[in-house]
């Protein structure tokens, strides 16, 4: 990221040792120029698969399930002319923490704070457990925790479908980090589930709860991104890829047909994927 895009804090914003403080890093590197993680920590070695980016449309689909996210994209984005313009925006934020040097990823935490700053609102009808005339906002903790799990969930079960099983140690590492990047991005710490165990088993309720509710605005992003300004070759795999690693629930909610034939169809493509990465299976994990 250029030095001029890198925006220092504004008045009442907390600079950088503050930032650090509040997400109360484990093992930091010594240098800045390391950035936030070490170099073979799990989860930049999950992070930075190249198929990460299969599961780009599963997590946006995700967000948008929870009407406080889909309410935010509707009515501050330009979704309709630029589908995937806010998931390229979450991703670069997210590589910018987990791989660039230290300024780097502190202007990312301050942009998104600045964006999410404008976007608020008031549901005009009943959404999910949201009523008519109740307030919204890109600041709501719970909605917050709810876009950082998408992408801690995501990256993991991509991870364990197109490169190798992960091992309980490997994954409570991964996860301690995504924790930090939590507190980083304001997640309230007593909101973070403290384990990889508790955070499956509290995604895993959210998914079957009231919390998610697919409404007509989830449903028009959705169209944006599984039908959007792309070859129709490439939009028929964004839609295979995104319905196949979605969970069943919002599969049905977000109406996207499944079948024995497309199952088996994606399954060559995840032996495919497979093959061409040279059949190499999760690193060892004494690195």
């Amino acid at each position: 990221m250029a030095a001029e895009s890198r925006p220092s804090p504004r008045p009442g914003e907390p600079d950088d040792a503050a930032l650090l403080q509040r997400a109360a890093f484990g093992d930091l590197p010594s240098d800045p120029a390391d950035g936030f993680f070490q170099p073979d920590c799990w989860l930049r070695r999950i992070s930075g698969q190249p198929v990460a980016i299969l599961g780009g449309g599963r997590a946006l689909l995700l967000e948008i399930a929870h009407p406080v996210v889909a309410a935010g994209v509707a009515e501050h984005s330009n979704f309709r002319r630029d589908p995937f313009g806010r998931l390229q925006r979450t991703l670069g934020a997210m590589r910018a923490i987990t791989f660039e040097d230290r300024a780097s990823g502190f202007a990312a935490v301050r942009a998104i704070e600045r964006a999410h700053a404008v976007v608020h609102g008031t549901f005009d009808r009943p959404v999910g457990r949201h009523a008519a005339g109740s307030a919204y906002s890109a600041a709501d903790p719970d909605a917050k925790r709810w876009v950082w799990a998408t992408l801690v969930d995501t990256a993991a079960a991509v991870y364990r479908r197109f490169v190798g099983d992960l091992s309980a140690p490997a994954l409570e590492a991964y996860y301690a980090d995504y924790c930090a990047i939590a507190r980083l991005l304001g997640v309230p710490a007593q909101q973070v589930p403290p384990s990889w165990e508790a955070f499956e088993a509290w995604f895993s309720s959210t998914l079957s709860g009231d919390t998610l509710h697919v409404d007509d605005r989830a449903l028009e992003i959705a169209g944006a991104v599984l039908h959007g300004p792309l070859p129709e070759q490439d939009a028929k795999a964004v839609r295979l890829f995104t319905t196949a690693l979605l969970p069943d629930r919002l599969r049905r909610d977000f109406g996207l047909d499944w079948s024995e034939a497309r199952q088996a169809r994606f399954r060559a493509l995840e032996v495919s994927v497979r093959a061409l990465r040279g059949g190499v299976d999760a690193e060892p994990e004494s690195r």
